[in-house]
């Protein structure tokens, strides 16, 4: 970085000889730009940078820089730092945007607070009991509660025993539901003749045989199936409303890893109208019928929008025992979750993904399912190769699978947040021994040299900052544990900061144009009020975005300037 900063003085330098000779759109100044790519340094670079249809033009010294453009306008940044535009490689951005809509469980510490929050939910909104409206909700986690049980429908069906209520746990992989609702999907019609396992799920039964409420994974399906979909003004609402939580966050693209070609339209269309300008890289969701209408469609990209991957789920959560591991669970002997693909439906679509040029993305957390997706993707992929298929999560891989990522060039894509959300209970699940080959980021890092990060959200928290602290610290927002969550897999900052940008770029095929501040690419950047390359590790989470910038435009500004 410091030749490029020299070779662009040597230019700015010439250029500033003829006066305000150039023309920008906006120029940024009084700056510390940071741009990790290739360097291991805490050095932040003073300077300004010259934007001129959305791109990037010129990068320099800020009087070389002042004294060459004459531009609109001229933004002072009074010293605080410039980083590349985060990127969140793994989130559910329409999903989030919902979630907005219905009542928000996260961080409930008991069954009954779950259970007042939808009571209010149901008084707020002036909706009655007896309502024939469906009530929809999501992100309990029994595992942060006293009684770490599964919790059932009794105490639904007695506030609504008219109404049917589906709430969702918050890997998604787990769901709630009332009698009623389990009446609406055929519950207990299904249980009566096939019992409560299925093929990919299981439905959690009483002891008398009757649904508890409790069903997971595939299972939970046949619930969501008969819920209502929003129509296309509330998902267009939503997503214009949630995008400023992301611009406020410092996000500049996302990546919604599982979309209906439908609402990939949507989004397209929202880029269209102006109405929404975040980046989005779309993976369209592996599940028929989408499948079939995104195989028709095929890749497609806009300025805004990458529409490249087909997203596949090969198991559950580990939080709800859906992830599929190759011995039985430490906490449930005899159990060892699922398969959710049909493995030769999903080899066959691979295939076709290939022939037609898709990236292919499939969720894997347990170390059977990523051994699975491993040995699929070599079989089709058949050596190295800039194909840049991913495994999403990679969250418990063994290490005798690490070299089976680097045969095909397959990109664990992770998400720091999960370790330091699950390390209270993750050792109950895989036990002693099995949790040293889980949330193994360093060493994933070390097979391609990158690796791209995420949040999950609305799982997780959207903020990077917290992506980052996690990555980096790994421990949680009151310091625990002391000495951070088995450090030999921590990040350094420097490569944390590129999971966020670059290399996140990088995996979603997108480097040519975003992840890094070079002249050419597009003026995608965030405004930070400090250094996280050598700040403090106490003052990284309460680090303030100043600005948000997409294409040149701001589009989040806290009023500092």
């Amino acid at each position: 970085m410091r030749a490029f900063f020299t070779c662009v003085f040597a230019i700015v330098f010439l250029l500033s000889c003829n006066y305000k000779s150039q023309t920008a759109d906006v120029v940024f100044h009084n700056a510390q730009i940071i741009d990790c790519d290739g360097m291991d340094t805490e050095m932040a670079v003073s300077g300004g940078i010259a934007v001129k249809d959305g791109r990037i033009i010129a990068i320099g010294p800020s009087q070389a820089i002042l004294n060459s453009f004459k531009a609109d306008e001229f933004i002072d940044l009074e010293q605080d730092f410039i980083y590349p535009g985060f990127i969140d490689a793994h989130s559910h951005f329409l999903g989030y945007a919902l979630n907005k809509t219905k009542v928000d469980l996260v961080g409930t510490t008991s069954y009954e607070e779950v259970l007042d929050r939808i009571v209010v939910f149901t008084e707020y909104n002036n909706s009655s009991s007896d309502s024939l409206d469906w009530i929809i909700g999501r992100g309990w986690d029994q595992n942060d509660w006293q009684d770490s049980s599964y919790p059932t429908r009794h105490e639904l069906d007695s506030i609504f025993p008219n109404r049917p209520v589906a709430v969702r746990r918050i890997d998604g992989h787990a769901l709630l539901a009332n009698k009623k609702a389990l009446e609406l999907a055929g519950i207990f019609d299904l249980v009566q003749i096939d019992g409560s396992h299925m093929e990919g799920g299981e439905i959690i039964l009483f002891p008398d045989g009757t649904p508890s409420g409790i069903l997971v994974d595939k299972a939970a399906d046949l619930v969501i199936d008969v819920i209502p979909d929003a129509n296309h003004k509330t998902k267009r609402n939503a997503l214009i409303d949630a995008q400023k939580d992301l611009f406020a966050a410092g996000l500049t693209s996302v990546t919604d890893a599982g979309l209906d070609v439908s609402d990939i339209k949507l989004i397209s269309d929202l880029h269209s109208s102006g109405d929404l300008q975040i980046r989005v890289i779309a993976m369209a969701s592996g599940t028929l019928p989408n499948l079939d209408s995104a195989f028709a469609k095929g890749p497609w990209r806009t300025d805004r929008l990458i529409a490249e991957s087909i997203k596949f789920y090969m198991d559950g959560a580990l939080g709800s025992r859906g992830a599929a591991l190759l011995a039985p669970y430490s906490d449930r002997p005899y159990f060892s979750g699922y398969l959710i693909q049909d493995s030769t439906s999903y080899r066959n679509a691979l295939s076709t993904a290939y022939d037609l040029g898709f990236q292919v993305c499939t969720h894997g957390i347990g170390d059977k399912a990523v051994r699975h997706i491993l040995n699929e993707y070599n079989a089709v992929l058949g050596g190295i190769n800039d194909k840049r298929w991913r495994i999403e999560h990679s969250q418990v891989v063994t290490t005798d699978d690490l070299p089976l990522y680097a045969s095909a060039s397959i990109i664990p894509s992770i998400q720091p947040t999960h370790a330091t959300s699950d390390m209270y209970w993750a050792g109950e699940r895989l036990g002693k021994g099995r949790i040293r080959r889980a949330y193994r980021y360093e060493d994933l890092k070390n097979i391609l040299g990158m690796v791209p990060l995420g949040t999950d959200f609305p799982i997780e928290s959207i903020e990077p900052l917290k992506t980052f602290y996690a990555a980096t610290i790994r421990k949680d927002s009151e310091g625990y544990p002391e000495n951070g969550y088995y450090m030999d897999q921590a990040l350094s900052r420097n490569s944390a900061l590129l999971g966020m940008t670059i290399w996140a770029s990088i995996a979603s095929r997108t480097e040519a144009e975003t992840g890094s501040i070079e002249v050419g690419k597009w003026a995608d950047f965030v405004v930070l009020d400090r250094n996280l390359l050598k700040v403090a590790e106490e003052q990284i989470l309460n680090s303030h975005i100043i600005k948000t910038v997409v294409a040149g435009s701001i589009v989040y500004s806290n009023g500092k300037n």
